[in-house]
C-alpha cells in the first residue's frame, strides 16, 4: 500500500496541515498509520466529511 504525508494529503484536500492532523488524530481517514510524530495516509483514501458546525447554531443532543 501507498502512503502520502500530512502536508500532501492538505494540498490535494486543500485543507490546513492541521486541519488534516486533526482529522487523522480522531481516526476519520481508515487505514492511517502513526509512525513516531508522522501520520501516513494511504494515497487511495478519501476526503472526510467536515462535521464541524459552520453555521454558528450549537445543536444540543
Amino acid at each position: 500500500m501507498e502512503y502520502m504525508t500530512i502536508q500532501e494529503a492538505a494540498k490535494a484536500w486543500n485543507l490546513s496541515v492541521r486541519r488534516v492532523q486533526t482529522i487523522c488524530n480522531e481516526g476519520m481517514v481508515p487505514g492511517v498509520v502513526k509512525f513516531g510524530h508522522a501520520w501516513a495516509i494511504p494515497k487511495d483514501a478519501e476526503k472526510p466529511v467536515d462535521k464541524r458546525i459552520k453555521s454558528g447554531k450549537y445543536i444540543k443532543s
